[in-house]
């Protein structure tokens, strides 16, 4: 499944939706290239969980922890993490926590992660970096994140 996503302002719709049809022990994985919008969306996604402070990208801390949610979200960005060594990170733990888990750059830990979760893989439409327009594909992995992505595309397209 596909959306067009035409603005900074409807990615970020697309996360807030996310965000509020979200459960404890959700994973979402997000795939894109730098500045395809994933922490866009995770923006909106923070927003709608009750977040006040400013949600930035993870890439020098690896995970940043907002507990402060109505479901405490763990955002992770994997991009700076040399030869896929997870030693330093107790990802099994943040999974457990009944939080909301969203993986930036999650192909490079694919085999240490569960068989359930949402991937979305957000595409530029063109090459230019003003544009904001994308193509995000949603990729749900069990029966729990089909429900997820049906519920939140009904929220979104209403």
């Amino acid at each position: 499944m596909k959306l067009e996503i035409n603005s900074a302002a409807d990615m970020k719709k697309l996360g807030a939706f996310l965000g509020e049809t979200a459960k404890p022990h959700d994973l979402l994985l997000l795939n894109g290239d730098l500045g395809a919008g994933k922490t866009t969306m995770t923006q909106g996604l923070g927003r709608i969980l009750g977040i006040r402070r400013p949600i930035k990208s993870p890439t020098f801390t690896i995970v940043r922890e907002y507990r402060e949610a109505k479901l405490p979200l763990f955002h992770m960005d994997f991009y700076r993490l040399e030869n896929d060594d997870l030693s330093s990170i107790d990802l099994n733990g943040y999974l457990a926590e009944p939080g909301l888990v969203v993986i930036e750059w999650p192909q490079l830990i694919m085999k240490d992660l569960p068989d359930n979760y949402l991937q979305l893989i957000i595409t530029r439409v063109d090459d230019s970096w003003e544009s904001t327009k994308r193509v995000v594909e949603l990729k749900p992995k069990g029966e729990r994140n089909e429900k997820w992505i049906k519920d939140a595309l009904k929220k979104f397209r209403e």
